[in-house]
């Protein structure tokens, strides 16, 4: 049981993680005001690091409509990055908006 007056300390790795936390937050709100549309192909990348991050491994299974051809191809793009972390999704995603932003 720990005193009133005792400091907790974060281990280094869950502080980086909440720092990294913080600039995929950050690079999602700015992903929503880049000054030109990126094209679909990105568009489908931001979409598949943001759901990676967030969601880890895409279902198996894919929209249960096969003429979406939207959803289909979402699901493909998330399904490409089966296995990579959240965090690697977070750094990939952070680094291609700044790319965006110029």
């Amino acid at each position: 049981m720990e005193d009133e007056g005792s400091t907790v300390y974060l281990r280094p790795n869950i502080v980086e993680f909440m720092e990294l936390k913080a600039q995929f937050e950050e690079a999602v709100a700015e992903s929503k005001s880049l000054s030109a549309k990126p094209s679909n192909e990105t568009l489908l990348l931001l979409y598949s690091l943001y759901k990676q991050a967030t969601e880890g491994d895409a279902p198996v299974e894919g929209p249960s409509n096969p003429f979406d051809f939207v959803a289909k191809a979402k699901h493909n793009a998330w399904s490409e990055l089966k296995g990579k972390t959240g965090e690697a999704a977070m750094s990939e995603y952070i680094s291609l908006v700044g790319k965006l932003k110029g």
